[in-house]
């Protein structure tokens, strides 16, 4: 079962009030038929020391939590 990118964004938009408030952003670059996810951060997040335990800690695990099939959360190259 693929995972809709729709679906994602509807649970990216749980997760952009928090980086909104520190002035980033999050967009959804990509949803592989494994369950990867590859998102940009965006504004103060693209640069932050802290953006790779922002994606482990806060993305990656409210996407799991809503969409069980997502295996994994990688930033976009």
């Amino acid at each position: 079962m693929s995972i809709s990118n729709e679906r994602v964004n509807e649970v990216l938009d749980i997760i952009r009030p928090m980086l909104q408030a520190d002035g980033g952003d999050v967009s959804l670059v990509e949803v592989s038929d494994d369950g990867v996810v590859s998102v940009e951060l965006q504004g103060a997040c693209k640069g932050c020391p802290m953006s790779q335990l922002t994606l482990a800690n806060s993305v990656e695990r409210v996407l799991k939590e809503h969409i069980p099939e997502v295996t994994k959360v990688v930033p976009a190259l």
